[in-house]
């Protein structure tokens, strides 16, 4: 009989069966400790049969693995725990920003497997060779994994710009490209990965969407809501909120970057004025402190500041205490519009921390109503600059965590 006309309490039992498989394997992922079959039992209300079934599939795909038993008292042999596995299905992260490209792979864990950061202006490069910039070293870091038992079965790109459902970057002011068709683009190369039942091939989304989601599910686990800021050339914002990243109407929410901080103020490359990108955006930075871009040593602008500013120099302190107090002012109105009580310095920000932190929190507490009695933190990202790329490859594997079935019928 085909599968099309399968019975239907087969069809019952293959969903009963997926549905344990995430159930079991979510329990796993999420647990703070390895639990134990026994454990799994409790937690999920299955069967102890059921779960060793389950378990075993599990096993038997390279999802996860057994570690050993922690010590314990009293009689009765110690069980041994279970851990998604470092083998097996991972997920690949890439960026595009301005002036840089990455490519990171997270295994099922959510350890980082591989990272590659290549530095190059991409402004003056076309969206087609930039790909395919991207995609060589896409390719070096699938085959570094794989040499480590891992296999690539889903892709998420970062794009510092809008991003539609369909995965065309509408607008990317500072990288200047419109209505670039980016899996229209990728799908002239060799497939990047192997391709999964229940995972998308390619996701595409804004970077800093990707970055606040990488700061969610980050370890130790912080707070369910806040606004995670990427402060690279261009100014991006995440906004999560009750565990949940909110995209807004067309999911183009979290444009710090083109608030006006000075209505009549520099011109920015969006069209508007005086937008917080040409007071707080790294070349803003750089230039207030005196540095021109081909001064700034091989690695990053943000390690350059950072070493002025931390041997005393007037200009750089100048430059970033001015460039907190214009981000404090927009941070403010997006903390007073929606009650968020953490605010997180992502992307080139984090390594400035120390210095911006003060300002902005000199003018939320100048500018949030409740400021008074209800502090706000605003901290440096715990994945700090390569966020994006951390948060977009594991944006891929909770997807296998959600959908086990489809990498364990590739393998079957």
């Amino acid at each position: 009989m085909s599968p099309t006309h399968a019975p239907a309490g087969a069809v019952r039992q293959n969903s009963l069966r997926e549905l344990n498989l995430a159930l079991v394997l979510g329990r796993i992922a999420a647990a703070r400790r390895p639990p134990s079959r026994a454990d799994l039992a409790t937690a999920t209300g299955l069967t102890r049969a059921t779960v060793s079934a389950v378990v075993e599939d599990l096993l038997a795909g390279r999802l996860v693995s057994e570690s050993d038993p922690a010590p314990r008292s009293g009689a009765g042999r110690p069980a041994r725990g279970l851990v998604l596995a470092d083998e097996g299905p991972a997920g690949l992260g890439l960026e595009v920003n301005v002036d840089y490209l990455t490519v990171c792979v997270v295994d099922l864990a959510g350890q980082v497997r591989h990272r590659t950061v290549r530095r190059v202006d991409l402004r003056p490069v076309v969206p087609a060779d930039a790909l395919a910039h991207l995609v060589e070293l896409a390719e070096a870091a699938r085959a570094d994994v794989a040499r480590h038992g891992l296999t690539v079965v889903g892709a998420a790109l970062a794009v510092p710009g809008l991003v539609d459902d369909a995965g065309v970057v509408r607008l990317a002011p500072n990288l200047g490209w419109r209505d670039v068709d980016v899996p229209a683009v990728l799908a002239q190369h060799p497939p990047l990965i192997e391709e999964v039942p229940g995972v998308p091939a390619l996701v595409v989304d804004n970077e800093a969407n990707l970055a606040a989601l990488g700061e969610l599910h980050s370890r130790p686990p912080g707070p369910s809501s806040f606004l995670h800021i990427s402060g690279e050339v261009g100014i991006g914002a995440g906004i999560v909120l009750d565990g949940a990243l909110f995209r807004g109407v067309r999911g183009w929410s979290g444009e710090i970057g083109h608030l006006p901080v000075h209505p009549e103020g520099r011109p920015c490359r969006c069209g508007g004025q005086g937008c917080l990108e040409q007071y707080a955006g790294q070349e803003a930075i750089v230039s207030a402190a005196g540095l021109a871009r081909a001064e700034l040593p091989a690695d990053t602008a943000t390690a350059r500041l950072a070493e002025l500013a931390d041997a005393g120099d007037a200009d750089a302190l100048r430059a970033l205490h001015d460039a907190g107090t214009a981000l404090g002012v927009a941070v403010a109105s997006v903390v007073n519009l929606l009650d968020l009580d953490t605010v997180v310095l992502g992307g080139g920000y984090a390594a400035l921390a120390s210095w911006l932190c003060p300002p902005v929190l000199a003018e939320i507490d100048a500018r949030v109503l409740t400021a008074a009695w209800s502090p706000v933190t605003v901290r440096p990202s715990t994945l700090g600059a390569e966020a994006a790329a951390v948060g977009a490859a594991g944006s891929v594997v909770r997807r296998i965590v959600a959908q086990p079935v489809g990498w364990l019928a590739r393998t079957s």
